[in-house]
């Protein structure tokens, strides 16, 4: 994957964390409600997009495909310290890229995120979403947390 790839990857991965946060929904709530079509666009565009802030790209995103609230709050139920969206976004862009192949980016993204392993990335009093890059990619491929 080429390094604008890469760049627009970890964009778009930090703009659904933001986007559901904003919105208290679960990430993959958010993908499914931008579907395939709507990753494709943002990661099209995320080398213009990354130069607003990124509140605002969600909320000009939420606009524009209307995407709904929820009353999911990930953030709220934490009992330690939060990852920034920013953090979130390379584990996510990290494990797209290595289970990826020569599989189009904006498919991998959301086989990924409507995954069993969002829910699990997505507890924050876990530890999955810290662990090694490779970890995170071997317990994606055998479809469950592998015991340490």
């Amino acid at each position: 994957m080429c390094e604008q790839n890469h760049s627009g990857l970890f964009f778009t991965c930090a703009l659904v964390e933001q986007l559901g946060r904003d919105l208290k929904l679960k990430r993959c709530d958010v993908v499914k409600a931008l579907g395939v079509n709507g990753v494709q666009m943002i990661l099209g565009h995320a080398d213009v997009f990354h130069c607003e802030p990124i509140e605002k790209v969600s909320d000009d995103m939420q606009q524009h495909f209307g995407l709904p609230h929820g009353q999911f709050d990930n953030v709220a139920a934490a009992r330690y310290a939060v990852p920034d969206i920013w953090t979130i976004g390379k584990v996510y862009a990290r494990l797209i890229e290595d289970v990826s192949g020569q599989d189009d980016v904006a498919e991998t993204l959301v086989a990924v995120y409507t995954s069993w392993i969002d829910e699990k990335l997505c507890d924050y009093n876990s530890s999955l979403y810290y662990q090694s890059r490779d970890y995170i990619a071997e317990c994606y491929r055998v479809g469950h947390v592998i015991d340490a």
